[in-house]
């Protein structure tokens, strides 16, 4: 089994198939935030506020690269933005792991993050459901052109983690 690259928009269950998908194909799963974290020993959010977001994508760059040299396979969650900074999705592509899209409609994206959205500082300012549509309909329509590149899409709106993760393992 090759490493598993899981992309896509925040609130797309990322970390939650991905989780699933390492107990189903029995290889370890990480998260490059919580990844970034360990490195730098601080969260991402002060990573924002004290070097920049200038800083945090040459990392998130860098510690992307490091994993995907790395000898043995794991799960990956990206984090939404990865893919659309440097050449990250080049890198991913030309890379021997297997990118997967999870793909959520605008809809599904916007009623987990509404819930969710005082965990999320990227959102957290937002406090109407139809900002919240527009913000995300936006940002969708920016990194499509990065997320399309992925070797498979698997669309997240209507199966629970677990069976993503089937869906994804079947795909090999």
């Amino acid at each position: 089994m090759d490493t598993i690259i899981l992309i896509g928009y925040m609130g797309c269950g990322k970390s939650r198939v991905g989780k699933a998908l390492s107990q189903s194909v029995d290889i370890p799963y990480v998260d490059l935030d919580s990844y970034i974290e360990k490195q730098e020993k601080m969260s991402v959010k002060s990573i924002f506020e004290r070097k920049g977001e200038l800083y945090f994508r040459k990392k998130e760059r860098t510690y992307l690269e490091k994993l995907l040299l790395q000898k043995d396979p794991i799960v990956l969650s990206l984090g939404g933005g990865t893919p659309c900074y440097y050449d990250s999705m080049d890198l991913i592509t030309n890379s021997n792991a297997h990118s997967i899209y999870l793909k959520a409609s605008i809809k599904t994206l916007a009623d987990r993050l509404f819930k969710e959205r005082n965990k999320r500082p990227m959102i957290s300012h937002i406090n109407n459901e139809e900002v919240l549509l527009e913000y995300i309909g936006k940002h969708l329509f920016e990194r499509l052109p990065f997320y399309s590149k992925a070797d498979h899409s698997v669309s997240v709106d209507s199966d629970t983690p677990e069976e993503l993760a089937l869906k994804i393992k079947n795909l090999f």
